[in-house]
C-alpha cells in the first residue's frame, strides 16, 4: 500500500494518477469499492478523509473495514487530506473526526511501503 497525504487542493490525486498510471475505472473518490465488481490493477482511494467523515456521520464507521480493504488490495494507493494541522475545532464531532483520521493515518503510515506528502503538486518522500 502507498499513502499520499497533503493539504486540501494540493494536487495529490493528479500526482498519484500520473505516478501510478491508474485507470479511471479503478479510482474511488470518498468511498471504498463495494466488492461486487471485478477489480484488476492498482486502485486509488481518493479522499479517504471524506469516506471516514461521512461514515462517522452515518454511524457506519469501522476502522476494520479500512484495514480489511488494504489486506484485500495491498497494492492500493490511499490519498487523504491532512486535517490536524490547524486550529482545534470547538465542535465535538469535528474534534472526534480529527482524532479518528489522525489515528488511522498513523496506522496507515506504519503499514505503507511508501508515504509521500504532496504540496503544490510536488511529492516529497517521507517513507
Amino acid at each position: 500500500m502507498k499513502l499520499i497525504i497533503g493539504g486540501y487542493a494540493q494536487g495529490k490525486f493528479k500526482y498519484a494518477q500520473k505516478k501510478f498510471q491508474v485507470e479511471n475505472k479503478n479510482v474511488y473518490d470518498g468511498k471504498l469499492p463495494d466488492g461486487t465488481g471485478n477489480i484488476n490493477g492498482t486502485l486509488i482511494i481518493n479522499n479517504l478523509n471524506t469516506y471516514i467523515r461521512q461514515s462517522m456521520i452515518d454511524g457506519t464507521f469501522s476502522e476494520k473495514l479500512i484495514f480489511d480493504f488494504i489486506d484485500k488490495y495491498p497494492d492500493c494507493v490511499i490519498i487523504t487530506d491532512e486535517v490536524g494541522n490547524g486550529i482545534v475545532p470547538i465542535d465535538e464531532f469535528e474534534r472526534g473526526f480529527r482524532e479518528t483520521i489522525g489515528r488511522i493515518q498513523i496506522e496507515l503510515a506504519k503499514m505503507a511501503e511508501e508515504v509521500e506528502r504532496v504540496i503544490c503538486g510536488i511529492g516529497q518522500k517521507i517513507k
